[in-house]
């Protein structure tokens, strides 16, 4: 976790789970970043309390009303985004926010299907357009040679349930809107990975393990903490070998 030196990171659906560990834990490092952008959707209401704590405390902390399928509410955190870095750029975008539903083939039906595509796709394709001129400025003012997360990145917070080479060993858990969105979020990675290389900004996608959260769980195997740790461990050995990989928290590469 040393090694990754971000003057900026932005990390959505922070208002709980592993998105607020991330907050956290980025506030805790030796060398914390100078901006930790903290968003979620209801920023006033009782979901951001614990993040208003925070603020509180964190001067370098800047919680941000954002809600990932709203055309409009992403604009406009971008602007305040953009005014607060005052022209410079975002060096770390992490897109966390998404939803679960356990649901099976014989109760799925197209409005679940829709409403995980839009959060869990969507949400992150959009939030990856609106703030690219802001990663492709922290790239091209980096000193840095190569890809790196301390340069300019985008990391896709995706999971297990997306890689279809292992679905027939979880499948325990059908979870089809969830696995068909995920999958698609992989695809995504890939995508930004080939299209904004040539800007200097690696993606990749990232499996937190099974989680112990609202979304995941208390039956999780995995403490957050624990997860998030691994994931800031891993995202400093990051380079452009794996831009457009799929890794766990633990820095294993997973199958597509």
């Amino acid at each position: 976790m040393a090694g990754l030196n971000v003057r900026s990171v932005l990390v959505t659906g922070s208002n709980r789970g592993i998105g607020l560990e991330l907050v956290k834990q980025f506030l805790g490092k030796s060398n914390p970043p100078q901006w930790v952008f903290a968003t979620c959707r209801d920023s006033e209401g009782a979901r951001g309390q614990e993040l208003r704590n925070l603020v509180s405390k964190h001067p370098n902390l800047v919680m941000v009303k954002l809600d990932a399928v709203n055309p409009a509410s992403i604009q406009e955190a971008t602007q305040t985004v953009e005014a607060q870095l005052e022209g410079l750029g975002l060096n770390l975008l992490i897109n966390n926010a998404g939803v679960f539903s356990n649901v099976t083939l014989d109760t799925v039906d197209c409005e679940e299907m829709l409403g995980a595509y839009k959060t869990n796709v969507i949400g992150p394709m959009s939030v990856g357009q609106a703030f690219l001129p802001l990663l492709k400025k922290a790239a091209q003012g980096s000193p840095q040679a190569g890809l790196s997360c301390s340069k300019a990145a985008i990391v896709n917070i995706s999971s297990l349930l997306g890689s279809m080479a292992r679905s027939p060993e979880t499948f325990s858990k059908p979870a089809i809107s969830y696995r068909c969105s995920k999958a698609a979020l992989n695809m995504l990675t890939r995508c930004q990975a080939l299209s904004y290389a040539e800007d200097g900004i690696l993606c990749a996608a990232v499996h937190p393990g099974w989680v112990q959260t609202d979304m995941g769980t208390r039956k999780a195997d995995l403490p957050v903490e624990e997860s998030v740790r691994g994931i800031l461990t891993v995202l400093p050995a990051l380079s452009e070998k794996h831009s457009g990989s799929f890794l766990n928290w633990a820095g294993k590469t997973l199958p597509w």
